[in-house]
């Protein structure tokens, strides 16, 4: 399986964007500059910033210039501690163990630590804040502050109180603090530490987008206390449009225009960096590099080869602008074209990568993608030991349909509960128009999806599909019918799950059926839709009513069905017509006495007992 965190290993032709990012941070020669990394979810922002950081220090001087690169996840510290605060106390940190080894900028560093605790309690309000305000201690908290003289959060004592008081002492009797007068002396006393150290501090900040508004917004504060100062750098990972709501939400109500939303970032990023897009040669580089670091894995791919195959697609996509695409041919290159396994992955990437990239539900997003191959190959895992036989391309194949039309995936997995052995004719014919060219039958449309997506191997038309539903994740498809059902058995059955009120032909079946026959499917049925009841409409006990209304015999079992109801969720509107049916009235008078039952439950009840004296 592939993990989801962020890699300096590139699959994506981000190295190219790194080097430049990292280019301009060491042009700006301790200059402050901040950048802003855009993209939207599973993009790969987190990996290209690690990307970035990797390639700082390649070429630094330690007497002129180190990077110092700090990573700061806001939403690790979201409803623990804010965000801001633990921001400046990150910075803080480490620029104390920067300077521990020189006794003079270690008390230095201490005193910035001193100024970072005062300006985070101010943000606590009450008692403390009140004595920060005043310079005159407030409570408990005022008297412990005055006493510590602002505490040295290091836990060493000065031995000399003059001194303490001099250099420690941030809160001093009768003399209230300026905040805006403390965080400039914060500001200063950074940026001379900075250059004393000789290092630039660069501070990526991360997941910023998945943070709550408040929790964005704060953070950018935060960055705002740092940014511009000499020998700083702030790379800003984070979604625009996701920041452009949280400024929404943070001034909620003051008619705030998308423009100033827009300023807002701007004002704090100079150098606005976009993730790529990924098109089809970078979504199939993607995919066939993600299988074969799985063929490496499994021993069928050798280490130095995969290294060599991620070398030669960086240089296959750094000129793919001259049309040098990613072709099956140049994957097949990649490997040894006589290992049957290997050429099946490069066909894998090379058929999924264009569905993938123009599918609105995936985007050739990198993240999705990197799931879509963790289920493929979960339900090849899940495969083996249920004795079933499924390659790897038939597996992604139905799945791919499942990830990008849910709606045709649910319709054909219905037609298969009746199809002999599971073959469905209906797909068999649409893969035969695709290849023709002709129109498309029905649930099948001719648009550019279901098309491509019929013409992928292997084909299915010809393939018994239980199997591959079996191993779907919808648990309601894995029922194929039941040897003991006949055809007419069969065809009530798919005729039920579609109905949602009474109709003719529907009445038909079930005559065709018989009795015994609609026996067994009225229990097949009220299972396969149980989980998509929600005990308010007529279609959620149809099956009920119009098998009990032919055969009034089977209404015992109806009422035990009916009995199953989950009585809280039951909507009122069903209990008119189930009134009408004589089987169903024990189950409504158990429903009435029932404390679970709504009262505009028990009402309809009420109203449908009058009615029916």
């Amino acid at each position: 399986m592939w993990h989801d965190n962020e890699t300096t290993t590139d699959y994506l032709n981000f190295g190219v964007v790194a080097d430049a990012c990292a280019k301009l941070l060491q042009q700006a020669n301790g200059q402050p500059i901040s950048i802003g990394v855009s993209g939207g979810w599973g993009v790969g922002k987190s990996s290209l910033v690690r990307m970035v950081a990797s390639r700082l220090n390649v070429d630094a001087d330690p007497d002129k210039n180190t990077y110092v690169v700090v990573t700061f996840n806001p939403w690790l510290y979201q409803d623990f501690e804010g965000a801001r605060s633990a921001l400046l106390q990150m910075v803080g940190d480490e620029v104390l163990r920067r300077a521990s080894a020189d006794e003079g900028l270690l008390k230095k560093a201490k005193r910035l630590l001193q100024r970072i605790n005062l300006l985070r309690i101010v943000q606590l309000g009450g008692e403390a804040a009140a004595t920060i305000a005043t310079g005159i201690p407030i409570g408990l908290i005022g008297r412990t502050l005055a006493k510590f003289g602002f505490g040295d959060e290091q836990g060493e004592a000065a031995d000399d109180k003059a001194e303490k008081d001099e250099d420690l002492g941030l809160l001093k009797p009768a003399e209230p603090v300026s905040l805006p007068g403390e965080i400039q002396a914060f500001r200063d006393a950074l940026e001379e530490l900075l250059e004393e150290l000789k290092i630039t501090l660069v501070v990526f900040v991360d997941d910023l987008d998945r943070c709550l508004p408040q929790t964005a917004i704060s953070t950018l504060e935060s960055i705002r206390l740092l940014l511009f100062l000499k020998r700083s750098a702030f790379v800003v990972a984070a979604d625009n449009e996701f920041i452009r709501g949280a400024v929404r939400v943070h001034f909620a109500g003051t008619g705030i225009s998308d423009e100033v939303a827009t300023n807002y970032f701007d004002k704090l990023i100079q150098v606005p960096l976009h993730v790529p897009r990924l098109g089809v040669n970078e979504a199939k580089a993607y995919l066939a590099l993600l299988l074969l670091e799985r063929a490496v894995a499994d021993g069928q791919f050798v280490d130095g080869q995969f290294t060599r195959a991620v070398q030669a697609v960086a240089e296959r996509l750094k000129t793919s602008w001259r049309g040098d695409a990613v072709t099956l041919e140049f994957l097949k290159a990649l490997i040894n074209p006589q290992n049957a396994h290997l050429v099946e992955l490069m066909e894998l990437a090379e058929g999924l990568a264009p569905l993938l990239t123009s599918s609105s539900k995936v985007n050739a997003n990198p993240r999705l993608m990197k799931r879509f191959l963790n289920t493929v190959f979960l339900r090849s895992a899940l495969a083996k030991p249920q004795g079933i036989e499924l390659d790897l391309k038939a597996l992604a194949k139905w799945h791919l349909l499942e990830r990008c039309d849910e709606a045709l995936a649910n319709a054909l997995a219905g037609r298969v509960t009746s199809a002999t052995e599971g073959r469905v004719d209906g797909i068999r014919v649409a893969e035969q128009s695709a290849r023709e060219g002709v129109a498309l039958p029905e649930p099948f449309k001719d648009e550019f999806f279901h098309k491509e997506w019929l013409g992928l191997e292997p084909a299915l038309g010809e393939m018994d599909l239980r199997p591959l539903l079996h191993l779907s994740r919808d648990s309601a498809m894995r029922d194929f019918g039941d040897d003991s059902l006949t055809t007419e058995g069969r065809a009530l059955r798919d005729a039920l799950m579609v109905a949602t009120s009474a109709n003719e032909p529907l009445t038909q079946a079930i005559r065709a059926a018989g009795v015994n026959q609609a026996d067994a499917v009225m229990a097949k049925v009220w299972q396969l839709k149980s989980p998509k009841r929600n005990w308010r409409q007529t279609e959620d006990v149809v099956s009920l009513l119009e098998i009990s209304k032919i055969f009034p015999d089977l209404g015992a079992k109806a009422a035990a069905l009916l009995a199953q109801a989950p009585i809280k969720e039951v909507g009122p509107g069903l209990v008119p017509l189930l009134y009408e049916q004589t089987w169903a009235r024990p189950v409504l008078d158990q429903w009435h006495a029932s404390g679970d039952a709504s009262r505009p439950v028990k009402q309809a009840i009420e109203q449908a007992r009058k009615g029916a004296r």
